[in-house]
C-alpha cells in the first residue's frame, strides 16, 4: 500500500477526527505555535509570486498562515471546515485582501487554473487521498506551486519519552504522536509535480507547563478519546509535569512544495 492510500475504516476515522478541531477553536488559538514568517517569504519566494498573487489556504484553522501570507499583499482564499476556526481567523487577520469559506477542498467549486500557490498548513493529509494532489495540480495555474507545511514539537528529555510512551500505552500513535506525513516522496511519486523542494526551520522555545497539556488536548486522536480516557491521559502528565513553570522544545517547521510538473505544463499549453 502507498503511503498516500487508506482504507476504508481509516478514511472514516479521518473524515471524524478532521471535525473535532471546531469544538477546540479557542484553546488552538491558545496553546499551538505559529509558522516563522521566514518560511512564509521562503514559500513566496521560491514560487516566485509576483504582488497580487492568488493564493487559496487549506485547513486555515485560526490564521496562524493566513496573517503572514495577508502581510505579503497576496490575494489569499482561506478555507476551513470549522466555522469556530473560521472565526478566529478572521480575528486575528487584520486588513490584506483575504476572503474566508468554511467547507472542505473536495467540495471547493473553483475553475481550473485560478490559483498561483496553494499552501496548507498541517492540515493536507486531512485530504481524501485521491483528491489532495489532482485537484490541486488542476486548479492551480500552469506555473503553480503547492506547499505543505507542518509545526512540530521535540520536547527535552524526559518530557519527550514520556509523551512517546503515554501515547503508545493508549494505543495510537500513528494517530496523534505521528501523523502520516504528505511528503516529498508522496508528492513526486504522484507524478503531477516536479522535484520538491524541502525546508527545515528549527525554533528553541519554551511554553507553560498548563500550556502542554492544552496542546496535546487539540490532537485529532485525544478529541476523539471518550472523557474517561483523555481525563485520565491528563492527569498523569499533569504528575509528571509537577511543579514546574515552564517546559523546554524544539519546535520544527518543515515545508515540501513542489511545482505543477513541467509534462504537465506542456500539454496545457499543446
Amino acid at each position: 500500500m502507498r503511503t498516500d492510500e487508506e482504507n476504508e475504516p481509516e478514511r472514516a476515522m479521518r473524515r471524524y477526527q478532521r471535525t473535532l478541531f471546531n469544538d477546540v477553536a479557542e484553546l488552538y488559538e491558545a496553546t499551538r505555535p505559529g509558522y516563522p514568517r521566514e518560511l512564509v517569504e521562503f514559500v513566496a519566494e521560491t514560487a516566485g509570486l509576483p504582488a497580487g498573487a492568488s493564493v487559496l489556504e487549506v485547513g486555515c484553522g485560526t490564521g496562524q498562515l493566513t496573517a503572514h501570507l495577508a502581510a505579503l499583499g497576496l490575494r489569499v482564499t482561506a478555507i476551513d471546515l470549522g466555522p469556530s476556526m473560521i472565526e478566529a481567523a478572521r480575528r486575528k487577520v487584520n486588513g490584506g485582501a483575504v476572503s474566508f469559506g468554511i467547507g472542505a477542498f473536495e467540495d471547493l467549486d473553483v475553475a481550473d487554473d485560478s490559483f498561483h500557490l496553494i499552501i496548507s498548513g498541517a492540515a493536507f493529509h486531512w485530504i481524501d487521498p485521491e483528491v489532495r494532489f489532482r485537484k490541486s495540480e488542476r486548479i492551480l495555474r500552469p506555473d503553480g506551486w503547492l506547499a505543505v507545511v507542518g509545526n512540530a514539537e521535540d520536547y527535552d528529555e524526559p518530557l519527550r519519552s514520556v509523551l512517546e510512551g503515554m501515547w503508545a500505552a493508549r494505543g495510537d500513535v500513528n494517530g496523534a504522536w505521528a501523523t502520516r506525513r504528505v511528503d516529498a516522496a508522496v508528492m513526486a511519486g504522484t507524478g503531477l509535480f516536479g522535484t520538491p523542494v524541502h525546508r527545515t526551520w528549527s525554533r528553541r522555545m519554551s511554553r507553560p507547563a498548563a500550556d502542554v497539556i492544552g496542546v496535546e488536548n487539540t490532537r485529532s486522536v485525544a478529541l476523539s478519546w471518550p472523557d474517561d480516557v483523555r481525563e485520565g491521559f491528563n492527569a498523569e502528565l499533569r504528575q509528571h509535569l509537577g511543579a514546574q513553570d515552564e517546559v523546554n522544545f524544539t519546535l520544527e517547521s518543515p515545508v515540501t512544495m513542489a511545482r505543477v510538473a513541467r509534462a504537465r505544463l506542456l500539454c496545457r499549453h499543446a
